[in-house]
């Protein structure tokens, strides 16, 4: 057994042990507190904003005395906004953005612009998820039901002295409640659109005067927003984008002695649910050949994505699941003036499988099926922190050590279906001389070409590829602030991490890939009779291939066999097994001077060194000489690393307090350089990962918190960031140059990067008679116009549109009941998330309004409304 295993097995008991002792002992029966108890007094006291708290330095501090830029969402404005998940929180956090493509388990978070595109697993994120101080090693992870939250900090730039490892664009911190020794309870019934059920329950139970327990449980469901048209199947679901899921959470809370606190905690999530299918943005001239293979109504023509259907003959069904365990023990010392010691040790499972259409039309092209041994991704985590933190009259200091062990495993598949043989045919047919693609024998060029029966060319399981990869971080780290005098405190920070990553690929064609096989000699090159039976095969139809120039019979030749080699049918892959190893040491850290004027202002200038680390494209890469970094090709590619993603980033920041402490405005000016940016991109056959010398991001974060003393009751919070995020000018690379794929990119603007977001929450309640209260939200977010793809195709252009959400309540002051309707995206706002090259259905050139191409899209949800029934005892 593993030394992982063992660690995550002995966790795991302690866990259960300490659940089962807990239930076992009595629970004392409380009186609930009638109107006007101390709950609602608390919650009465007047508070001023100056004294928020955050932890974004490990240790709570006043959010204004904190030298990072910090939103700081507190649980009652995301319960007001409906956070349930990370992708929830973008109309509260100017400058991020959360998007999902072919499935939930694919999703990336960016902040500033910058973020990691999720589509391939060998990449890391550079936004962090941390929950409850356990990293999540990629945004997907930390996707799901959050369930009591007590807050949510977000904090901007590179992050990498503190949290964990691979945060150099930022840190998604999320905190859920922690169990305390008032006896109460609760849940939530909730209805909505779409046919939307939902229900959850909580108890916050003292087992002793030393040990209480808490525990969260969720069940939702939804019909599919999205309409989809299935063809002639075999999918006869007609919806997708549903919802199905149960989401499980425990706590216990121990004080060991007075100087010990032990919080064990489990949680389990299990979703069963179909997504995603995408719209076509335009519809090339490739699509009346779809339509047909397909029956007839297989693509959009013409486009209409906002009519919200999509075509798909095949199953999107997502099986998610995420368990895990973890343990938190603080231990506050007599020793070295006070310190204390916190150790963090998690243990976690994650695993999807899930369905696919690659073509996204109900033509019956290329697809995945939704079973664990053709479509399969796991993270397996053991992670271990440990942090001292102690102060002394001049210096609050921290020193940590930090240790991960990661599996991956991964089976992806491509299974050919019918249409694909007749499809590249007459496609092939119609690149290669247009008026032969209308010819009765079009559908059989590549039987011809190939000498093989028709429907025999490409059939069944054409790839089926394992991967495995093993992970392992450790580093120490130390932030410390020294007090340099009674305004100025001067903070550095430093982080020594070592990554190793180890990783095996085997590589099938179950089906032999004899249609790409057949042009081969047994020296791997294009044989005599090969080129004989293409040039038959397109004299047959009308090609004069004999009379053609030398160098345009090669590129023809060229062409078809590339076409028949794309990587899911490519023999050269068949039987390859490649085992590749990378290990970096790297050293990051931050360097801070912040200076407190008087007690209303504090302002900070800092620079701070981020990382992330490299890794492999876990993926079938090829190209034409072999190199990741080659042009298109069919030769298999055995290194497929990409390096470490560095970042230098300066900011310089001024926190202001006025009215009292009721009015906070904040602003930072950013400068952001990265270097071997790593850049995931779809290229409408495959992913090819790029690493880019050079991204800049700059800009301006502002935050405003205001909580009027003349209107008891209402509470405004604001953000704005403009920010020109761009590409360096000069990239190396044919794919960089034209007609390269993506020939775009040098100088521009990154995709997924507005020029200015701001964001806009209002809230206000108010007392009506002497035991009811009412409560209304409203808030929104406006990001201006970006591209939505990796390539910045025009196509993928999003232009600049505003999200809205509401909420309107009525329920007792104490809280027993509450009642709330509510809406997200309140206008029905249409927008992309991410836009894509169809796959097989861009068989043109990458310019612009190319009529050959086809675009697709994944749309963002559209308007949702429902009902909620709040409870609680006490």
């Amino acid at each position: 057994m593993s030394c992982q295993h063992l660690h995550s097995n002995r966790l795991a008991t302690a866990v259960a042990v300490a659940l089962l002792w807990s239930g076992a002992l009595p629970a004392v029966a409380q009186t609930a507190p009638a109107a006007g108890s101390a709950g609602e007094q608390a919650q009465n006291e007047p508070k001023t904003l100056d004294t928020l708290v955050v932890t974004a330095q490990k240790r709570e501090e006043i959010m204004q005395n904190v030298p990072i830029t910090v939103t700081a969402l507190p649980q009652q404005l995301l319960q007001d906004n409906n956070v349930r998940d990370i992708k929830d929180l973008q109309t509260l956090v100017p400058g991020l953005t959360v998007t999902s493509t072919q499935n939930e388990a694919i999703t990336t978070a960016r902040l500033r612009g910058i973020g990691t595109v999720g589509d391939n697993i060998g990449l890391e994120s550079s936004v962090g998820i941390v929950i409850d101080d356990v990293y999540r090693p990629r945004n997907s992870v930390g996707f799901g039901d959050l369930g009591e939250l007590d807050r949510i900090e977000v904090l901007k730039g590179p992050q990498g002295t503190l949290f964990g490892k691979n945060t150099s664009a930022g840190v998604i911190s999320i905190i859920t409640r922690k169990p305390d020794f008032e006896w109460a309870g609760g849940g939530e019934l909730g209805i909505g659109n779409y046919n939307a059920r939902g229900a959850n329950a909580w108890l916050n139970a003292p087992m002793s005067d030393r040990t209480a327990l808490r525990l969260y449980a969720a069940h939702r469901e939804r019909d599919g927003w999205m309409r989809v048209v299935t063809g002639a199947g075999p999918r006869s679901e007609h919806r997708d984008y549903d919802q199905n899921y149960d989401t499980f959470r425990a706590k216990l809370l121990w004080l060991a002695t007075d100087n010990v606190e032990v919080l064990l905690a489990a949680d389990a999530t299990h979703r069963n649910e179909n997504c995603c299918t995408a719209v076509q943005l335009v519809s090339g001239s490739s699509a009346p050949l779809i339509n047909a293979l397909g029956g007839g109504n297989a693509i959009a023509i013409p486009a209409n994505p906002w009519a919200r259907v999509a075509y798909s003959n095949r199953d999107t069904t997502q099986k998610i699941d995420d368990k895990g365990v973890q343990a938190t023990v603080t231990v506050s010392m007599d020793a070295l003036g006070g310190a204390t010691l916190t150790s963090v040790t998690a243990s976690r499972d994650w695993s999807a499988i899930n369905g696919r259409d690659f073509d996204f039309s109900a033509a019956d092209l290329i697809y995945m099926n939704p079973q664990k041994d053709e479509s399969y991704n796991q993270f397996r985590t053991f992670s271990q922190e440990l942090r001292l933190a102690g102060s002394t009259e001049h210096v609050d200091w921290l020193v940590g050590a930090f240790y991960s062990h990661e599996t991956i495993r991964r089976t992806e598949s491509y299974r050919i279906g019918a249409a694909y043989e007749p499809y590249l045919s007459i496609g092939l047919l119609s690149l290669i001389n247009p008026p032969s693609a209308s010819l009765p024998n079009a559908a059989s060029f590549l039987a011809d070409a190939t000498g093989r029966p028709f429907g025999a060319v490409f059939a069944g399981l054409g790839a089926l590829d394992h991967y495995r990869q093993t992970a392992r971080s450790s580093a120490l780290f130390s932030n410390n602030t020294w007090h340099a005098s009674e305004g100025l405190d001067v903070t550095l920070g430093l982080r020594y991490t070592r990554e190793t990553k180890d990783l095996r690929s085997q590589y099938a064609n179950p089906n032999g890939g004899l249609g790409c096989a057949s042009y081969f000699d047994p020296n791997g090159t294009i044989s005599a009779a090969a080129i004989g039976r293409i040039a038959t095969a397109l004299t047959a139809r009308g090609v004069p291939f004999s009379l053609l120039p030398a160098a345009t019979q090669q590129s023809i030749i060229s062409n078809v066999v590339a076409y028949s080699c794309l990587p899911w049918a490519n023999v050269l892959h068949n039987g390859r097994v490649t085992n590749q190893s990378m290990a970096e040491n790297e050293w990051s850290g931050t360097l801070k001077a912040a200076y407190r004027w008087n007690p209303h202002v504090m302002t900070y200038l800092s620079y701070a060194r981020g990382y992330k680390a490299g890794g492999f494209n876990l993926d079938r890469v090829q190209s034409a000489n072999g190199l990741s970094s080659g042009g298109p090709g069919i030769r298999p590619v055995n290194d497929t690393s990409f390096p470490g993603e560095f970042v230098n980033s300066w900011e310089l920041e001024a926190k202001t307090t006025w009215a009292g402490g009721n009015l906070l405005l904040n602003g930072a000016l950013f400068h952001q350089r990265y270097s071997d940016f790593q850049l995931n991109s779809f290229l409408g056959t495959s992913f090819v990962v790029r690493s880019i010398p050079e991204v800049v991001s700059r800009g301006l974060d502002a935050e405003l918190l205001w909580q009027p003393k003349s209107l008891r009751g209402l509470m405004l919070q604001a953000g704005a960031m403009w920010a020109d995020t761009r590409y360096g000018k000069h990239i190396p690379g044919a794919d960089f140059v034209y007609p390269g794929a993506l020939y775009k990119l040098p100088g521009a603007r990154i995709s997924f990067a507005p020029a200015f977001s701001g964001t806009l929450s209002l809230t206000y309640q108010w007392d009506i008679g002497a035991t009811l209260r009412g409560r209304f939200n409203i808030g929104g977010k406006y990001m201006t116009g970006y591209n939505t793809g990796s390539d910045l195709d025009a196509e993928k252009w999003q232009k600049g549109y505003g999200l809205v959400n509401a909420r309107i309540g009525l329920g007792r002051r104490d809280e027993r009941w509450q009642v709330e309707l509510w809406a997200t995206n309140l206008f029905n706002q249409r927008y992309l998330q991410v836009g894509f090259d169809g796959p097989l259905q861009a068989l043109g050139t990458p310019e612009p309004g190319n009529p050959r191409n086809t675009y697709d899209a994944f749309l963002g949800a559209p308007r949702m409304f429902g009902a909620t029934l709040r409870l609680r005892f006490e």
